[in-house]
């Protein structure tokens, strides 16, 4: 499933002891994301205009060019947290994890309690090791009342419980991300391959038809698919689902599982 993924968490004790100046998550202030609020002069207005092309720019996996608009923007305003938060999800892209850090904690020492800054910073600890950091973080972004993007932190968080192989706490996160937004495809898979894991397979194609029907098809969910219906003993779903792949995901990894025959 493609995924830009949505990102947010929490700090802890752990992160303060390490980073000064970097305020705790728990208990932590609550606000509104900066990107809702009206710019307050001309050189903050200028300085979004810069970090708005930028993230257009970021999207598109135009890295450089993110960085020089983040850039701009921060010569235009000095300390601009949008503009540090922006880096920061660039360099954590390209794998530059010392300036990601950097610049997510610039972001949160301008506004401790801006849930998209916690979202990005939260999945940054998961993704580096720091999961209880991450999901603190994570769950402030979540209970933020502002926030219109609570799926993000959820999702992020259920992806965080996966990389520690607690698929019970994982699938509570995903079931909140959809309530929150019922179009989730990624908690949609996701809860897919949790009832896969324990061999609850109705489930699994339960969830899969759910998403097929309302997001599309992916070569993971596809593939996911074939998988679910041999459990079953469903050979004509099984070859349909094949042929899917066969036709539609001929480069993906997952049709080289299949030409393989790695169904497990």
């Amino acid at each position: 499933m493609k995924r830009r993924l949505a990102l947010t968490l929490a700090l802890a004790a752990a992160l303060a002891a390490g980073c000064a100046g970097v305020p705790t998550a728990p208990g932590g202030p609550v606000s509104r994301p900066l990107a809702d609020a009206a710019p307050a002069t001309d050189q903050e207005r200028r300085a979004r205009v810069h970090v708005d092309l930028g993230m257009a720019y970021f999207e598109i996996g135009r890295n450089d060019v993110a960085l020089d608009e983040a850039a701009i923007a921060l010569a235009e305003l000095p300390g601009y947290g949008p503009a540090h938060h922006l880096k920061g999800l660039v360099y954590m892209v390209i794998g530059e994890h010392a300036a990601a850090q950097s610049n997510f904690e610039a972001a949160l020492r301008q506004a401790p309690g801006d849930p998209d800054f916690n979202n990005s910073y939260g999945w940054f600890l998961c993704s580096q090791g720091r999961e209880q950091d991450g999901l603190e973080r994570l769950e402030l972004a979540a209970r933020n009342p502002y926030y219109r993007y609570q799926a993000r932190p959820l999702t992020n968080a259920g992806l965080c419980h996966e990389r520690l192989g607690n698929d019970a706490a994982a699938e509570v996160q995903f079931q909140r991300a959809l309530q929150a937004d019922s179009r989730n495809g990624e908690a949609m898979y996701r809860l897919a391959a949790i009832a896969y894991r324990r061999g609850d397979y109705a489930a699994a194609r339960g969830q899969l038809v759910r998403l097929h029907q309302q997001i599309g098809l992916t070569a993971g969910s596809v593939w996911l698919g074939a998988r679910t219906e041999r459990r079953l003993g469903n050979a004509d779903a099984r070859e349909s689902y094949e042929a899917q792949l066969r036709s539609r995901f001929a480069t993906s990894p997952e049709y080289e599982q299949m030409m393989q025959g790695r169904y497990e």
